[in-house]
C-alpha cells in the first residue's frame, strides 16, 4: 500500500491510499479519483516526504508527518477526517460481510465468476484473486465483478 497527499485544481488538499504507484495511475486515469472536498477529478500528487523505517525501528518508529501543503484556506478538517473513518468503517464491515458469507476460492475465482456467469454452475457467493487482466476480462464479457475492498490499517 502507497499513501499519497493529493492536490485538486482548487488547491484542497488530501491523502489516499493505493495498492501501488500503477494502482494510482491507473484510476487517476480513468478519473475515479476525486476531491473529497468538492468532488474535482483533476487532481495531482503533491510533494511529500518518504518514511524510511529500518529494520531495527519498526517496531519503535513514529510515522513520519507528510510534508504540509501550501495553505489554502480550505485543508482538511474535522468533518472530512470524520467522513474518512466512518467511510473506512463502511467498507471494512462490507467486506468482513463478504469474508464471513462468501466462498473464498482463491485463485480459481476467474474461472468460478465465468462458470456461475454462464450457467455451468450455481450461483454462489464467492470471492478470491484476480490479475487486474482477468478482472478486466471478466467485465468485457459482463460477469459482474467487484473489488474487494482494502483498507491502509489492515495490516496484520
Amino acid at each position: 500500500m502507497i499513501r499519497y497527499n493529493l492536490r485538486c485544481e482548487k488547491g484542497h488538499a488530501f491523502e489516499s491510499w493505493f495498492q501501488s504507484s500503477a494502482a494510482y495511475e491507473s484510476q487517476e486515469k480513468r478519473r475515479l479519483v476525486s476531491c473529497p472536498a468538492c468532488g474535482s477529478v483533476k487532481v495531482e500528487r503533491a510533494i511529500m516526504a518518504p518514511q524510511i523505517v529500518s529494520k531495527k525501528g519498526r517496531e519503535q518508529a513514529a510515522p513520519a508527518p507528510a510534508a504540509p501543503a501550501e495553505a489554502t484556506g480550505s485543508e482538511s478538517t474535522p468533518l472530512l477526517m470524520a467522513q474518512e473513518r466512518e467511510l473506512r468503517t463502511k467498507l471494512k464491515e462490507l467486506r468482513d460481510h463478504i469474508v464471513k458469507n462468501a466462498d473464498n476460492v482463491g485463485e480459481r475465482f476467474p474461472n468460478e465468476a465465468r462458470k456461475m456467469h454462464y450457467g455451468d454452475i450455481e450461483h454462489r457467493p464467492i470471492y478470491g484473486e484476480a490479475s487486474p487482466d482477468e478482472a478486466r476480462a471478466l467485465i468485457d464479457e459482463g460477469v459482474e465483478v467487484s473489488p474487494l475492498p482494502v483498507l491502509p490499517d489492515d495490516r496484520n
